[in-house]
């Protein structure tokens, strides 16, 4: 898809790029003299530059170009031609009190493999791994996951960047990650009523506890999270195309749900739900 978009060009945005395609101007690779006659000399040859720089960054595998210049509404874009180097990222912490709370989980998944880490035992690890991919998709990290692993973790993490959370919006989908599962059909089963805070709690009885099946539990809801958004991905981005002149010839194959390499205890989760329930507020 990106090499039909023209949105990251100066001055083209979605209503001008429509007109373009509509007139059958499809690609960038296209522009040339013959296709910019109505347009200024210095502007022409504004346009053909970034076409011919567009064309050296992607032969580069350069997501970084396209991210910097793509509004952020039309990242989406990027996956198709980056599919092959995405990981897809969620961590969970201590809390969203700033500098007192910590990374203690974070899940992976690269359409291959899924790599999870844990604090106090292979965290370290992560920096290695993470820097190995060109493109992140995540949902709301653009807030949280990624600001929070610079400021606590002290990584770049430069990589171009899919925040999910901002492609579902525009489709209609809104809430939190679990709200729009639900409505795109997907089912977290006994994960169901685990939430963010319920990850909190888990950690918190973990470290308490030493439980190996709390920290499996809590690894399943996290590891959850990266297996749907690479599901999710695909679907939400056929989704953003229907109304182009690619909607045919550019349609993602979806992908079937991979088994999450965790088991939650039930167990554990009714436990930790009662003592929630029982607590005074």
């Amino acid at each position: 898809m990106i090499e039909h978009t023209f949105c990251h060009m100066p001055g083209i945005g979605p209503k001008t790029e429509r007109g373009l395609w509509d007139a059958g101007l499809l690609s960038w690779r296209e522009l040339g003299e013959s296709s910019l006659k109505s347009v200024s000399r210095r502007r022409r040859e504004r346009l053909t530059q970034y076409a011919r720089e567009s064309e050296e960054q992607l032969a580069a595998r350069n997501a970084t170009y396209f991210d910097r210049l793509l509004p952020a509404s039309q990242a989406w874009r990027m996956f198709p031609d980056f599919e092959n180097s995405v990981a897809f990222l969620d961590i969970e912490t201590t809390g969203l009190s700033g500098n007192r709370d910590v990374v203690t989980t974070i899940a992976l998944y690269d359409g291959l493999d899924v790599y999870h880490y844990v604090r106090g035992d292979n965290m370290d690890e992560f920096a290695e791994r993470i820097a190995s991919y060109r493109l992140l998709v995540t949902f709301n990290g653009k807030t949280f996951d990624i600001p929070f692993l610079r400021r606590h973790m002290r990584l770049p993490l430069e990589q171009a960047h899919i925040d999910l959370r901002y492609v579902l919006a525009s489709l209609g989908f809104t809430g939190g990650l679990k709200a729009c599962e639900r409505r795109l059909g997907l089912d977290r089963a006994e994960l169901a009523d685990v939430d963010g805070y319920f990850a909190v709690l888990l950690w918190k009885d973990y470290i308490r506890s030493g439980d190996s099946k709390v920290l499996e539990t809590l690894l399943a809801y996290n590891v959850a999270d990266v297996l749907n958004l690479a599901t999710i991905m695909p679907l939400a981005y056929n989704m953003k195309i229907q109304d182009t002149p690619f909607s045919e010839s550019r349609r993602l194959s979806l992908v079937e749900p991979v088994p999450n390499p965790f088991v939650a205890d039930r167990e554990t989760i009714v436990r930790i739900k009662r003592q929630i329930m029982a607590r005074p507020w």
